[in-house]
């Protein structure tokens, strides 16, 4: 019998961030250590929290989504995020160059920025976020508990590592 069984849900850490925040350009570490930590074994989600401080970070989130649907969300936000002071001054010209530099449909991320057939998805993670209380990026939610990075993010990661294992343990006992 294999080891995918459908039985075994996988713990969801839902990340809701914003690209054009330093906060979260900060919290790329956490997010790096997270997933070479658990891998396959926590699913992490990307979820847009555009605020409207960032004049850019609507966009950001649009040509995000549209890297995910060319396979290469998290290579594109990570790329997004160590530029964030370049996103200030270039807008969505960064945007399209860091998706050329990825090997991306550069075009593709354009028009989609154009066309705005992203945007749907953007809205429904910011009303979501509101609705559960998010205000600041990075904000994460693990097994019903929101983790907010946007005021401090010591001690963070060990918090949602504790989730995730006490998730982890749960599951495997369920098996």
């Amino acid at each position: 019998m294999s080891d995918s069984s459908p039985a075994r849900a996988v713990p969801v850490l839902d990340v809701w961030c914003e690209l054009q925040c330093p906060d979260c350009r900060t919290a790329l570490d956490d997010l790096r250590a997270l997933r070479a930590r658990y891998g396959d074994r926590l699913e992490l989600r990307l979820r847009h929290f555009p605020l409207e401080k960032h004049k850019h970070a609507f966009a950001a989130a649009q040509a995000a989504e549209e890297a995910a649907a060319q396979g290469k969300l998290w290579p594109y936000v990570e790329a997004v995020l160590e530029r964030v002071a370049e996103l200030d001054r270039k807008g969505e010209a960064l945007l399209v160059e860091v998706a050329r530099e990825l090997g991306l449909d550069a075009e593709e991320v354009d028009t989609a920025l154009v066309d705005g057939r992203h945007i749907l998805i953007v809205d429904a993670d910011q009303a979501e976020g509101k609705a559960i209380g998010v205000t600041g990026t990075p904000t994460y939610v693990i097994g019903g508990e929101r983790l907010d990075g946007g005021k401090s993010q010591e001690g963070l990661r060990g918090r949602i590592e504790e989730i995730a294992d006490r998730l982890l343990g749960e599951a495997g006992q369920a098996g």
